[in-house]
């Protein structure tokens, strides 16, 4: 009976870990935890304790969208994660509607009341990223049938939402007022390609559900080698873009941390595509998590860089 209860609840613990689709909490983490250490490299005096507290609240704000935005889409995409994801709590019978609307619920109000108590410009970015997150899965809008605008809703909210809002939040929060150090702006233009390729490579072992459903992806329109490709380009652009272009525009950044890396994540990205089936649902799959290992990394390449300068 002990072990029962021990148990019970440590399958809700991974009931909810599922839910909340654990790399995309790990990329709002390291995000959060990439922009805080680059605004804190480009000041002077940083008080310790007020750090902490706003790096604490941010990512419990973040982690909080995060879970609103992939909760809204698993309760909207039931039928379809139960041919693409059946692992997913919802497609698999173990979290019911009522529950996961309450968590969406809980999840989408937390950051709300945490960024009313910051100002107005924090309270926008959190409300922009929760009503995008809504409009790509809920009905009428359901922007995900689209697949450009599905693709620059992702993109949107992990380049340009999360970045500036928080790298600003930050700065105004450690500093002397709202500020995007250089080394962001250039974190967002490499995140803004990245976040795209993303959000197609995404749906290439989801193609069966998306087809049977009638969601219009790249994949579906193009097949996934095609969209293979396309992802690869778009990253390798992007590397080489920032391994070329980042040490002139960013100045307080290590030039050759900042080149060298991006082109080690590069020679990685290529060595992981190596021998990839898009055909492959279980071979690609783990292709993708090997491209959000990347992104993880690039939240350590560009802040390594601005406090090695």
């Amino acid at each position: 009976m002990a072990a029962a209860a021990v148990a019970a609840p440590a399958r809700a613990v991974g009931v909810l870990w599922r839910f909340s689709r654990p790399h995309t909490v790990v990329g709002t983490a390291v995000s959060v935890a990439g922009l805080f250490a680059i605004v804190a490299a480009g000041l002077d005096g940083v008080d310790a304790g007020r750090a902490a507290f706003h790096l604490f609240w941010t990512l419990v704000a973040g982690l909080s969208v995060n879970v609103f935005i992939v909760g809204i889409n698993q309760i909207s995409d039931v039928e379809i994660d139960r041919v693409n994801k059946p692992f997913l709590p919802m497609a698999a019978g173990e979290l019911s509607y009522e529950r996961a609307w309450w968590i969406v619920a809980a999840s989408g109000a937390l950051p709300v009341v945490l960024a009313a108590t910051q100002g107005g410009l924090e309270l926008a970015a959190v409300v922009a990223a929760l009503a995008i997150g809504a409009a790509y899965s809920l009905s009428p809008l359901r922007l995900k049938r689209y697949p450009v605008i599905a693709s620059l809703c992702v993109s949107g909210v992990r380049s340009a939402i999360v970045n500036l809002g928080v790298a600003a939040h930050f700065s105004a929060a450690l500093g002397d007022g709202p500020a995007i150090p250089a080394a962001v702006w250039a974190l967002t233009a490499f995140v803004l390609p990245f976040s795209l390729a993303i959000a197609i490579l995404k749906d290439v072992p989801d193609a069966e559900g998306d087809r049977r459903y009638a969601i219009a992806t790249f994949t579906v329109r193009h097949g996934g080698r095609s969209v293979m490709r396309a992802g690869l380009a778009v990253l390798t652009l992007a590397y080489l873009g920032m391994a070329v272009l980042g040490p002139l525009l960013v100045d307080g950044a290590d030039p050759l941390l900042l080149a060298g890396g991006h082109l080690a994540a590069l020679a990685l990205l290529w060595l992981a595509a190596r021998g990839v089936d898009p055909s492959d649902r279980a071979g690609f799959t783990a292709f993708y998590f090997r491209v959000w290992q990347l992104f993880f990394l690039e939240y350590a390449i560009v802040p390594v860089a601005c406090l090695a300068a």
